[in-house]
């Protein structure tokens, strides 16, 4: 019996895609995100500052992923 799992067909394609982006923008992205939450609370538009600056966690972790991927490759981990 074949116990090896692989990667489906759609989560092999995004990889790849995604591995194209370099991490260093998830970090920007990440950074800028927080910027624009400052400046929104800044202008008390505090309801709008919340919801920008929950980005920044989610492109961290979109990098990280993509970094791992880049680095291991996607079915190394799926043993």
């Amino acid at each position: 019996m074949d116990t090896e799992k692989k990667e489906g067909k759609v989560a092999k394609t995004i990889e790849d895609q995604t591995a194209k982006i370099p991490s260093d923008v998830f970090l920007w992205s990440s950074l800028s995100a927080m910027s624009v939450s400052l400046m929104l609370k800044l202008a008390s538009k505090n309801d709008a500052a919340l919801f920008v600056g929950q980005w920044a966690a989610p492109f961290l972790l979109l990098g990280i992923y993509n970094k791992i991927v880049k680095t291991e490759g996607s079915d190394k981990f799926s043993s």
